[in-house]
């Protein structure tokens, strides 16, 4: 999928493209794991984001339940605009300056992106003989 600028920038567009990019054989519910989904409205705040309620465990989550997203005050297309920029290498003040943010937003807003990224990987397991030397 290729991912443009104008994509970022629109709040309708950002929410589908993480629908796009995280459900892309349909929505699984994020409790139990079942496709047995039914859309239940969209959230108050923010009228892109779907809504769903499970019909085998009853659970309600939206778009960015279990994600780096869930449960920060930040609009999306900011994470998704933040996201950009630190592929890009700017500083977090940089970003925070681009983004109207003050320094501890960006520098909150960064951290969350990179430990989101640390948690997703797989851990490393070592096998075999390790040798190790101290200097």
């Amino acid at each position: 999928m290729t991912i443009s600028i104008q994509r970022l920038i629109d709040d309708n567009k950002c929410y589908e493209m993480v629908r796009e990019l995280r459900w892309v054989d349909g929505v699984t519910c994020p409790h139990c794991g079942e496709q047995n989904v039914i859309k239940n409205g969209h959230d108050t705040t923010e009228r892109c984001r779907q809504r769903y309620r499970c019909s085998t465990c009853r659970n309600c989550f939206d778009d960015l339940t279990g994600t780096v997203f869930a449960g920060h005050h930040q609009p999306l297309r900011v994470w998704m605009l933040c996201s950009y920029l630190m592929g890009l290498s700017l500083s977090n003040l940089q970003i925070a300056n681009e983004l109207n943010l003050s320094a501890n937003q960006a520098q909150e807003m960064t951290t969350v992106l990179r430990q989101g990224i640390v948690d997703r990987q797989e851990p490393i397991a070592l096998e075999g003989e390790v040798n190790a030397t101290s200097k």
